[in-house]
């Protein structure tokens, strides 16, 4: 009689990333700012930016552990290289580092973009001064009207059910003489956000849907050609200081 065949092995499921046995240098905290500093580099994270994108978590789960208590953030547990590219995936710019050698940090993108997150908010790459702050790279503002961190996004956009396509209509696409330099974004008084700068703004997907010099962007959710502005909040009631 034919033996009957052996059954195939099941690999064995990847353990869950553990934490490491050594304790991480000790954190300290500014302004609302978490630093901590390795031998390579320095971490920071703003809490008050995070918008749980969980880049972080599911890229490094050994750099930045996940739901424990205590400290959490372990800046030499891998390749300083992979470090930086998960400070570099970070939409909202929570996450900022300073390297210990020679090599350069983060570098201005070539070309400034607003990529619009369904039913979320603004996320923008640039050489960037929002709301009169010093310059950063990367921030993610709110377009719900709901946040209590405004100009930037705090997550409010979900518990409001807020509703708003990463996917507009194309509009005007002409090239612009530049892509990149400076873009100053402003927060005005009860009304939208005021963008002044090179930008190409851009679907969830990459797309194009237009591209600007100067824009005002819906920030009280209720303009109905998002994500620019059309007047609305001078009838919903949105209310909102001015910072800039």
């Amino acid at each position: 009689m034919p033996t009957a065949a052996a059954p195939t092995p099941v690999a064995a499921a990847p353990a869950a990333p553990t934490a490491p046995t050594a304790p991480p240098p000790p954190a300290t905290v500014t302004d609302g700012i978490e630093t901590v500093r390795g031998q390579r580099l320095t971490l920071h994270f703003e809490a008050a930016r995070c918008i749980h994108s969980r880049h972080c978590v599911l890229s490094t789960p050994e750099v930045f552990l996940a739901n424990v208590k205590g400290d959490w953030i372990y800046p030499d547990a891998v390749p300083i290289d992979e470090v930086t590219a998960v400070a570099h995936a970070c939409p909202s710019g929570a996450i900022t580092y300073e390297r210990h050698d020679d090599e350069p940090g983060e570098q201005v993108p070539r070309v400034n973009a607003l990529r619009l997150r369904e039913n979320g908010p603004l996320a923008i790459t640039a050489d960037l001064r929002v709301a009169g702050r010093p310059a950063a790279i990367r921030a993610t503002l709110c377009r719900c009207g709901a946040s209590q961190h405004k100009p930037y996004c705090d997550g409010s956009h979900n518990a409001a059910e807020f509703r708003a396509t990463g996917e507009p209509a194309t509009g005007d696409t002409t090239p612009l003489a530049a892509r990149g330099g400076p873009l100053s974004v402003e927060a005005m008084e009860n009304g939208p956000l005021l963008v002044t700068g090179n930008l190409e703004i851009c679907a969830g997907t990459g797309r194009t849907i237009t591209r600007v010099t100067s824009a005002r962007l819906c920030r009280c959710g209720g303009s109905s050609t998002k994500p620019l502005c059309d007047g609305t909040h001078a009838k919903n009631g949105f209310r909102a200081p001015a910072v800039g």
